[in-house]
């Protein structure tokens, strides 16, 4: 009997450890104002294929309900790397500048600390645009994604029309962004700009941009992939499993596809720049099968908002629909704002070609991770993260927690179950009324049910209150918002 026991104990201890070598190798290729109709998997009549996005879904889970937690590129990105709402920081609205005050504070948890107490490598190619602080010519980054847990970095500070467009390589920039620019017309896009040479000493009196002198808009997407899969190369014979967060530019303007990528779809420009999308993201693929390390690795792909306001004109020209007949689109606090692509595969790990149709954001990721992890959360991180590992598991998910929407001009709204409530205030000087509606049956957001329904509509608002102003959704937490959030809407 006491031999079986000790028997039982080996077996478990070495089911652990077989556990630990097979932690899958993560990867969050995180596009920038991609539609949830920008995909030929979502979107059965899109106007351009994208295969290697499609093969994530089919190989894996399409989440169909999910969400980034705002409607720009800034509080979006801060919320997925630390499963915090960024409205609890001081940012209420908007994006931050480059340079800017960083977002993240040190002392906080990430993705990448998260990842790397559990014996990850860490690494961030792409664009970072959580606030960066530099030298005084911007050659060395002062406080940047290698203060956040990221072991490598290389990549730009924030979206190129925020200016300081150059390589930087972990902290610094082989060549300063010392050289100024303005927006040049983008003669291929619509209401579009780029940033490219010729580049001035003399920084110009308005809307100026700096620069470095070997920096190419149109490099970015390609740099961005190379230096990816290096890195991969470097770290993916090691004992420990990696992760590579991945934000891409596109298809963000500047809308600039290489030479070779135009004319490969049927909606100009906009969906030449997806095609080239696609393409980078199937290096990414094709690098981690070259390598045998594909099966053992989970692919997250989505993207920070809904699209850029240019798809009413898209539609008019090419009959492509980017927010796929959802309504509004990027800043806006309707679905078309913060619906985005969800997709998720895993060949070890799970079997594709499944669907999970209950709400889930991508700031759920930090707590999903913990949970496929075995790492218990502390009290003091990742307040508003709810894991849906159960989806992995093919287990019945339980219900999330309310579930809190941003628009860019600050506006809230919550998701619970079926129903959405919208708060109502002032923008601009124009009077908003409060709104709800039933996604279940009404996912363009049509019929404004709050005078049918005033009893769902005040429960909803006062949980939104109360997740506003707690400092947290986890209940277990026990921190408060780093500022007074003020709550303007009624």
């Amino acid at each position: 009997m006491k031999f079986m026991s000790v028997l039982l104990v080996a077996l478990y201890c070495f089911s652990c450890a077989t556990a630990i070598e097979k932690k899958p190798n993560i990867i969050i290729i995180y596009t920038d104002d991609q539609g949830y109709g920008d995909s030929s998997l979502l979107n059965a009549k899109s106007k351009f294929k994208t295969p290697a996005i499609d093969r994530i879904g089919q190989e894996g889970i399409i989440f169909t309900d999910g969400h980034s937690s705002n409607t720009v590129c800034t509080p979006s990105r801060y919320a997925l790397l630390t499963g915090r709402y960024s409205w609890r920081t001081y940012l209420k609205k908007g994006v931050i500048s480059s340079p800017g005050k960083p977002l993240i504070d040190n002392k906080r948890s990430t993705l990448a600390t998260l990842l790397k107490r559990n014996g990850y490598n860490t690494a961030m190619v792409g664009k970072w645009h959580l606030g960066m602080n530099f030298n005084e010519n911007g050659s060395k980054i002062l406080d940047g994604p290698i203060q956040k847990g990221f072991d490598y970095f290389w990549g730009i500070p924030a979206s190129m029309n925020f200016g300081h467009c150059a390589w930087y390589d972990m902290d610094f920039a082989k060549v300063a962004p010392t050289l100024w620019t303005t927006k040049k017309l983008n003669k291929i896009a619509i209401s579009d700009y780029r940033i490219i040479p010729p580049y001035d000493k003399e920084k110009p009196k308005k809307l100026p941009i700096s620069v470095a002198e070997d920096f190419k808009d149109i490099e970015v997407l390609e740099r961005f992939t190379d230096k990816a899969v290096a890195w991969i190369d470097k770290v993916h014979k090691d004992d420990k499993p990696f992760f590579l967060y991945l934000p891409l530019t596109s298809p963000h303007k500047p809308v600039i596809p290489q030479e070779r990528f135009r004319g490969k779809s049927q909606a100009g420009s906009y969906g030449d720049f997806m095609v080239e999308t696609d393409y980078w993201v199937g290096q990414i693929q094709k690098a981690l099968e070259e390598r045998g390390i594909y099966d053992n690795t989970m692919i997250i792909f989505s993207s920070d908002n809904g699209p850029e306001n240019t798809y009413p004109k898209r539609w008019e020209l090419h009959k492509h629909d980017s927010n796929h007949m959802l309504r509004g689109g990027k800043r806006d606090i309707y679905e078309g704002g913060h619906r985005v692509p969800f997709l998720i595969s895993w060949p070890k790990g799970f079997k594709g070609g499944q669907k999970f149709n209950q709400p889930v954001s991508q700031i759920d990721l930090f707590a999903t991770f913990a949970d496929l992890l075995g790492d218990k959360l502390s009290k003091d991180e990742a307040e508003d993260s709810f894991s849906f590992a159960a989806a992995f598991r093919n287990e019945k998910p339980s219900k999330r927690s309310p579930m809190i929407h941003q628009s860019s001009s600050g506006q809230y709204a919550i998701r619970e179950g079926d129903w959405k409530y919208i708060l109502g205030g002032t923008v601009r000087k124009k009077t908003l009324k409060p709104e709800l509606y039933n996604l279940k049956s009404d996912l363009a957001e049509e019929k404004n049910l709050i005078n049918q329904h005033p009893e769902i509509a005040n429960e909803l608002k006062a949980k939104l209150l109360k997740i506003i102003t707690s400092g947290k959704t986890r209940t277990e937490c026990t921190t408060k918002n780093d500022a007074p959030v003020p709550v303007t809407w009624k």
